[in-house]
C-alpha cells in the first residue's frame, strides 16, 4: 500500500503547477472518466472543478520495515474487531435448536396476540415530508454573480439575438487564407503553427518562417501530436469562432478589412487536432465542445473574448451553454489578443517591391541532378500551394520558384 511519502502532485502541460507542500482538499475525488491511468499515476478532480481542473499524482509504495510493522499491527486490529462484532452478534440474537424450534411452533397462540374484534386500528405513519431543495440559480443571476474581468462577466455584456440565415456566406469574404496581416513576412497559418507547437524545425531559406515539423499538446484532444508538413492535415489552425458563425451574428455587417482582421486574429486561432475540428465545423458552444473537458472552459471564454471584441451577439442557447460550462470555473479570465480589428485589404496593400537588376554571373559549372529532398511537393498552382500551407518561394533560393508563373516579376511567387 503505498503512503504519502513520495507523493508527488503534478499539473498537466501548459496549466499552473502546484506549490511545494501542496495536497488536494477533502473533497476531492478519482476522476473515472479518464479511464485507466498510467502505471503508478491516478487522475484528479475537485467536485467542484475549481481551476486549475485536475492534477495527477504518482505515488511511491513503501516497503520499509516499519512500514511493514505497522501494516501487520494494523491488520491484527482489524481481524480483532471483526470477531468482537460477530460474537456481540451472536450474543445479541440466540437461536434455538430443531427440537426446541418443533415445541414452540406447536404452542397455541398467545391471547394477547389476537386483535380484540373492539380494537381501534393502529393509525397509519405519516407520509414522510421531503425536505425543501434550493433552486438552481439561473443564468441571470451566475453571470450577475461575477468578478470582473471574467468571462462570465463579459458574457454578461454580448447582445443576444437569433441567428441570421447564412444567405451569401462564402469564405472568400473574410479575404485570401492565411495573409500574412501583421506584415512579418510570414503567412498566418505559419505564426499559428510556430506559437503553439514545441521542438519546432523550420524549412531551410525562409527565416524561420515554413514550419515543417514539431509537436502539439493538442487542446480539443488533450492528446499528444507530431506535426509533419507532408501530413499537413493532420494538424489544422481553428477560427475558434468559426467565419461562419459569425457571418450569421453580425460580420454581414462588416466592411472587408474588419472581416479579413477577424480571419487572421490570433486570439480566434488555435492549432487543433484536423479530424476534430472538422467535426466541429462551424458550430457554436451550443452545438459543439470539445471531448477535452478541461479545455471547455479555456475555448469558451475565448469565444466571449472574440464576439466581445468583434461586437459579435450570441444565440439564447448559446448564451446558456457558455454559462453552464463557465459556472464549474467561475474564475477563468478573458484572454486578450492586442491585433487591430481591420487589416489591409489585398487592393489597399502597398505595391509590390521592384526587385533589383539580377547581376549577370558567369555560368556555373556543370552539376548533378539537383537535390529534390526536403522540397515542398508541385502543387500545379500557387493557390493551391497556398491552401496547403506551402510558399512563399523566392528566386536564387527556393527551388519551387521555378514552378510557377512570377506574374508581377518580383522576384517572389506564391504570397500570401
Amino acid at each position: 500500500m503505498p503512503t504519502a511519502r513520495g507523493m508527488r502532485w503534478v499539473a498537466p502541460p501548459n496549466w499552473p503547477q502546484p506549490a511545494a507542500g501542496w495536497s488536494p482538499p477533502a473533497e476531492w475525488t478519482p476522476d473515472p472518466a479518464w479511464g485507466p491511468a498510467p502505471s503508478g499515476w491516478v487522475w484528479w478532480q475537485p467536485q467542484a472543478r475549481a481551476y486549475p481542473p485536475f492534477w495527477k499524482v504518482k505515488t511511491v509504495a513503501d516497503t520499509s520495515p516499519r512500514f511493514k510493522k505497522t501494516m501487520a499491527g494494523t491488520f491484527a486490529v482489524i481481524v480483532l474487531l471483526f470477531i468482537a462484532t460477530a460474537a456481540a452478534d451472536d450474543t445479541s440474537t440466540p437461536t434455538l435448536d430443531p427440537v426446541a424450534e418443533r415445541a414452540q411452533a406447536s404452542l397455541p397462540p398467545s391471547p394477547s396476540a389476537s386483535p380484540s374484534p373492539s380494537s381501534s386500528p393502529s393509525p397509519s405513519p405519516a407520509p414522510f415530508a421531503a425536505p425543501s431543495l434550493i433552486p438552481e440559480p439561473t443564468v441571470e443571476e451566475v453571470i450577475a454573480a461575477a468578478d470582473d474581468k471574467t468571462a462570465l462577466a463579459m458574457l454578461g455584456t454580448l447582445a443576444v439575438k437569433g441567428r441570421a440565415p447564412r444567405t451569401g456566406y462564402d469564405r472568400d469574404l473574410f479575404g485570401q487564407a492565411w495573409a500574412d496581416t501583421d506584415r512579418n513576412g510570414c503567412d498566418t497559418r505559419n505564426d499559428m503553427l510556430r506559437r503553439d507547437l514545441v521542438e519546432v524545425t523550420y524549412k531551410a531559406g525562409t527565416r524561420d518562417c515554413v514550419v515543417i515539423a514539431g509537436t502539439l499538446v493538442e487542446p480539443y484532444t488533450g492528446r499528444t501530436i507530431t506535426f509533419a508538413k507532408q501530413d499537413a492535415d493532420g494538424v489544422q489552425i481553428d477560427h475558434v469562432v468559426a467565419l461562419s458563425d459569425a457571418w450569421q451574428k453580425g460580420a454581414q455587417q462588416w466592411d472587408a478589412g474588419k472581416r479579413v482582421a477577424f480571419a487572421n486574429d490570433p486570439l480566434n486561432l488555435l492549432a487543433v487536432d484536423g479530424p476534430t475540428n472538422a467535426s466541429k465545423s462551424d458550430g457554436d458552444a451550443a452545438t459543439w465542445l470539445p471531448p477535452n473537458k478541461f479545455y471547455r472552459c479555456a475555448m469558451v471564454a475565448r469565444q466571449v473574448a472574440v464576439k466581445g471584441k468583434y461586437g459579435l451577439w450570441v444565440t439564447a442557447a448559446e448564451r446558456d451553454a457558455i454559462a453552464r460550462v463557465l459556472a464549474d470555473c467561475p474564475g477563468e479570465v478573458v484572454p486578450v489578443g492586442s491585433a487591430p480589428t481591420t487589416a489591409a485589404t489585398p487592393a489597399e496593400a502597398a505595391p509590390a517591391p521592384v526587385a533589383p537588376p539580377v547581376e549577370e554571373r558567369a555560368p556555373a559549372p556543370e552539376q548533378g541532378p539537383p537535390d529534390t529532398s526536403g522540397l515542398d511537393p508541385d502543387y500545379g498552382t500557387c493557390k493551391n500551394a497556398i491552401a496547403n500551407g506551402a510558399g512563399p518561394y523566392y528566386r536564387g533560393q527556393d527551388p519551387e520558384y521555378d514552378w510557377y508563373r512570377d506574374a508581377d516579376s518580383d522576384g517572389k511567387v506564391c504570397e500570401r
